[in-house]
């Protein structure tokens, strides 16, 4: 009998241990194929599966630094991988179980994460916690960073910017979270709740308010540059993107004016503001100038995307609208589609009606296939690079990028592209004739491939 027992509690232990193995391992199903993916000239470059509970949590934010992907569970769990090769660096509980939390985001050194009423400071690379900062209000927004700060935009309508300096100066004297607060740089007050994260490019800040108002502030001194408002409250997260300066029209910022008005400048940024009037406005970021208008007729939930000179925008059950990001006139209009996934040199891919990833033709919007990739129903928008990230609610992870393009396309700074050596073409029987010693080498053949 007790041999029965025994037995009978060994399969119970071992069929339990084999039921929770199985359902944090993905299934042949689940990832998609060599074959689906060719079609498309695309291949699987890893997955991998996020720390979490699997049984209680879910994934509920996906994103993306230069160097990481980063995996926010329900329950406070954060896990990074590697976004080049897909290795877990590191897994780590934030806050309390269930906190209220807001998407990660990440500079050259660390990465910030709210969970309740806290902003943690991870190294980017070992997820060590660097610093702790209680924030004196509720957030609304996840937090934007840049080179001397980090900006916040709250319940109560405010936005709050920190002073990293001051802050790692508290966190060495061990001052951190007690004397939070003498770290604040300025606040500035706006009549209604923040609805979107503050954009800035180390020189301004841009936040919306649902004061139907976007704001622009210097990064520094809080000063006031312009206040943009709307017939009606902004209704998406703002876009960016840089235009060159030799598009000049509707009275725009003459090539080469600055902060300072010093010296010449060969681009300047732009912010994409979307409202519930219908309309998106492309604005210079210093002068408050508008280069042009969209309008798309019915409400704008999604986040506007700029990929090289188009821009995609996703009205509610209208489809996505391609228009050149210099003059907002229209290329093209697919219907059906959600939300933007990410792109490569030529195809654009899209979320549908459905949930399938379609892939389009940058160019002429021409639709070229769909993946049924449904489980995999956490995306990220990915403007940053070619890569593709998406994830099921379970955590499992998978990057995508075409064929062959070992190395990843930096659509937003092309200037951090790497640069690949030259290696010299092999003719051991020397019948192609040697080039020019004196010849000067190619500075772009090493990035030919790109």
């Amino acid at each position: 009998m007790f041999r029965r027992e025994l037995a009978i509690c060994f399969a119970i232990l071992f069929g339990g241990l084999t039921s929770d193995l199985s359902a944090q391992l993905p299934t042949q199903g689940q990832l998609p194929t060599a074959r689906m993916l060719s079609r498309f000239g695309l291949t699987r470059a890893w997955w991998s599966q996020a720390t979490m509970d699997i049984h209680r949590d879910h994934v509920r934010y996906l994103s993306l630094g230069e160097d990481n992907v980063y995996v926010q569970s329900s329950g406070g769990t954060v896990t990074a991988f590697d976004a080049a090769t897909g290795q877990k660096r590191w897994a780590r509980q934030l806050g309390r179980q269930d906190d209220p939390s807001y998407e990660a985001v990440a500079n050259d050194d660390i990465v910030l994460v709210i969970a309740g009423l806290t902003i943690y400071a991870l190294d980017k690379f070992d997820g060590n916690v660097e610093w702790t900062l209680l924030l004196q209000n509720a957030p609304s927004t996840s937090p934007a960073i840049d080179r001397d700060h980090v900006y916040l935009g709250t319940l109560d309508g405010s936005v709050f910017a920190y002073d990293l300096k001051k802050i790692r100066e508290l966190h060495e004297e061990d001052r951190l979270p007690q004397w939070s607060g003498t770290a604040l740089k300025w606040r500035y007050k706006s009549a209604k709740i923040i609805t979107a994260p503050p954009v800035t490019n180390n020189l301004i800040v841009n936040f919306a308010s649902q004061d139907n108002s976007l704001y622009s502030l210097t990064a520094t001194e809080r000063k006031l540059l312009w206040q943009f408002e709307t017939d009606r409250p902004v209704s998406a997260p703002l876009g960016t993107g840089t235009i060159d300066e030799d598009v000049n029209h509707n009275g725009e910022l003459d090539a080469g004016e600055d902060l300072n008005d010093d010296k010449k400048l060969d681009s300047f940024d732009v912010v994409f503001l979307a409202s519930q009037d219908f309309n998106v406005f492309c604005i210079n970021r210093l002068t408050g100038n508008i280069l042009w208008q969209f309008v798309a007729g019915l409400p704008i939930r999604k986040a506007v995307r700029n990929i090289g000179d188009s821009v995609y925008i996703f009205p509610h059950g209208e489809g996505v609208f391609c228009v050149d990001k210099r003059t907002g006139v229209r290329q093209w209009w697919l219907p059906g589609m959600e939300d933007f996934v990410g792109a490569t040199r030529s195809l654009a891919f899209l979320t549908d009606q459905t949930n399938n990833l379609v892939a389009v033709n940058r160019s002429s919007g021409y639709v070229v296939g769909s993946m049924p990739l449904k489980s995999f129903t956490i995306r990220y928008g990915n403007e940053l690079t070619d890569r593709l990230f998406l994830a099921t609610p379970s955590g499992l992870t998978v990057c995508i990028h075409e064929d062959g393009q070992e190395f990843p396309i930096f659509h937003a700074h092309p200037e951090r592209q790497p640069i690949l050596p030259e290696f010299a073409a092999d003719n051991p029987e020397g019948d192609a004739e040697a080039p020019d010693a004196g010849a000067a080498a190619d500075p772009n053949a090493a990035a030919a491939g790109f």
